[in-house]
């Protein structure tokens, strides 16, 4: 599953939000309002940055916005 660490006001975590969305790909969203999803999101990714994109099922971690998104494609595809 995805996890997708973001923060509402965030333009660019709206952006993969509005993908996700658009492409129906399911995800679980972490809002870094709360400060137990910051915790999580320094442990896994190491830096307090959103949007940031882990999955879990092959470890990969990613925080551009439009590398997101290209990573998101190429998962649709497989």
């Amino acid at each position: 599953m995805i996890d997708l660490f973001i923060l509402e006001t965030c333009p660019y975590c709206r952006k993969v939000m509005d993908f996700l969305k658009e492409t129906q790909i399911a995800y679980h969203k972490f809002d870094t309002a709360n400060p137990d999803n910051v915790l999580r999101l320094l442990t896994l990714g190491g830096k307090d940055q959103v949007p940031f994109l882990y999955n879990e099922d092959t470890n990969d971690k990613l925080y551009e916005s439009d590398e997101i998104i290209n990573y998101l494609k190429n998962l649709k595809q497989e």
